[in-house]
């Protein structure tokens, strides 16, 4: 009898701590499914492409030879994403974000990012009192020109059944106009 009661409790105890192996509510992997899987029930471009495409291209971008060599970080202004998909509306931009935050946490000492010029613009004069004074020597004297822009274009043929899209993505030289890196991330998606 000692004993059942013992194999009970031990069975018991082995039930709680089987139920309560994860923190999270039982729905919650339904509710927030992972951003790097694809979801059945959604169509189109989704975030595990972006994720994918932010992060193959980012290493690959830090990978050229030109960058490594260089001697001193080039500076880097990240601008848009041009929309020529389908529905004009949509904005892409989330893919140059993603792209920028995998170069700026992998690409330490060799890139420096800039701001964007109108964004400056615009928290400057919200967070500052007065915009023109406290830069030293003049309001010019401590801004860092970009030497490059990263950017990138979408673009998607439609079927019937499928859209096929072609991301690129490019770094140009504003001093030059040599586009020094272009790559891209392709994707056939149900529509």
């Amino acid at each position: 009898m000692l004993t059942l009661r013992k194999d009970l409790l031990v069975l018991g105890l082995l039930a709680i701590v089987a139920g309560c192996h994860s923190d999270r509510p039982h729905d919650y992997g339904q509710q927030r499914p992972p951003v790097g899987q694809l979801h059945p029930d959604d169509r189109g471009l989704q975030s595990k492409d972006v994720i994918e495409a932010a992060e193959r291209l980012a290493m690959d971008l830090l990978a050229l030879p030109e960058l490594n060599a260089a001697g001193q970080q080039w500076t880097v202004v990240v601008d848009r994403v041009e929309n020529l998909t389908a529905d004009p509306r949509m904005n892409y931009d989330i893919w140059v974000e993603r792209l920028k935050v995998n170069v700026a946490r992998e690409g330490r000492g060799r890139v420096r990012l800039i701001e964007n010029k109108a964004r400056f613009t615009d928290l400057r004069h919200r967070e500052l009192e007065n915009p023109r004074e406290g830069f030293g020597q003049g309001d010019q004297s401590g801004r860092i020109q970009p030497n490059f822009a990263l950017y990138g274009k979408i673009m998607e043929m439609t079927n019937r059944a499928t859209s096929y899209y072609l991301c690129e993505f490019a770094l140009t030289d504003l001093r030059t106009r040599e586009m020094v890196w272009t790559n891209a991330y392709e994707v056939k998606v149900a529509r």
